[in-house]
């Protein structure tokens, strides 16, 4: 087998990515093997499912040790998901890899992405609606873990953006550090049950995903060291960026398109970074 040391390299940088924020398997490692290494796309959510079901484990042991996974959130998510991850691989494998299936599947997984983008912004934004019945809560968790599970499947994409959202939504009270324990302990299961449906129904590269799971691996134990102590909110907003920035990419536009939305966001971000800084000092002064 022949290693791409350079592909290990990248691979690593998304797998520390993961650990610090829970978010950027599907949403950054498959746009980084199709749009920097030229992967086809559904080469690429081969890869990237079957190396999710080493990597995530290693983030998830991190958190189990820390207490900072919600089992009972844990076993309705994966209700969900099993089922449908699988289900998503099949139609990912009806899809077929023709030309023309390959451009429809690039064209999935950009909606895909721009979708996770604009979920974490309303996240950070704190716009996301908040769901106060505890009756009907668990039935939607599973309904939340059928989601995300029949993106992963299809696309790699949805177990740490997607689903993480929906997850604030049903329960508010959960910290940085439980909600991303949680996700990558619920995305085990999900990632097995894609990956099974992975190796009936699809091309799997193994060079290619060896390289990932030598990158990803120890980065992502790094990673979920330094996310149960702490989270870096400039992180989560340049990954924001990233994978709104490739869904963009995949979505059909031009470099200069995608680029000068990339410099519309830089102005946005740095004009709601100063209005929120010059509120909080008026409001100390105020004090």
């Amino acid at each position: 087998m022949h290693v791409d040391l350079i592909l290990v390299a990248a691979s690593a940088l998304v797998g520390l990515l993961l650990g610090i924020t829970g978010v950027g398997a599907g949403a950054l490692m498959t746009p980084m093997l199709v749009l920097l290494f030229g992967v086809a796309p559904s080469a690429a959510i081969s890869a990237d499912l079957l190396a999710t079901l080493v990597m995530r484990p290693v983030g998830a042991a991190v958190h189990w040790r820390r207490g900072t996974i919600r089992r009972d959130i844990v076993g309705p998510l994966s209700l969900g998901a099993l089922p449908a991850a699988f289900l998503g691989t099949f139609v990912m494998h009806l899809m077929g890899t023709s030309g023309t299936a390959e451009v429809d599947l690039t064209r999935v997984l950009g909606a895909a992405l721009v979708l996770g983008a604009a979920a974490m912004t309303a996240r950070q934004l704190h716009v996301v609606p908040v769901w106060r019945e505890r009756a009907n809560r668990t039935a939607l968790t599973v309904t939340v873990g059928a989601v995300g599970g029949f993106m992963v499947g299809l696309t790699s994409v949805g177990a740490g953006s997607l689903v993480m959202v929906l997850l604030v939504v049903l329960y508010p009270t959960l910290g940085t550090s439980e909600l991303i324990g949680t996700d990558l302990a619920q995305s085990i299961p999900l990632a097995l049950s894609a990956s099974v449906g992975t190796l009936l129904f699809a091309h799997v590269d193994w060079n290619l995903t060896l390289a990932v799971v030598i990158g990803g691996v120890p980065a992502i134990f790094v990673g979920s060291l330094i996310a149960t102590r702490a989270n870096s909110p400039l992180i989560r907003h340049l990954m924001i960026g990233l994978v709104g920035l490739s869904g963009l990419k995949y979505l059909g536009l031009s470099i200069v398109l995608v680029g000068l939305a990339g410099l519309a966001a830089l102005f946005v971000y740095a004009l709601t970074t100063a209005s929120r800084r010059r509120a909080r000092n008026f409001e100390a002064a105020s004090q």
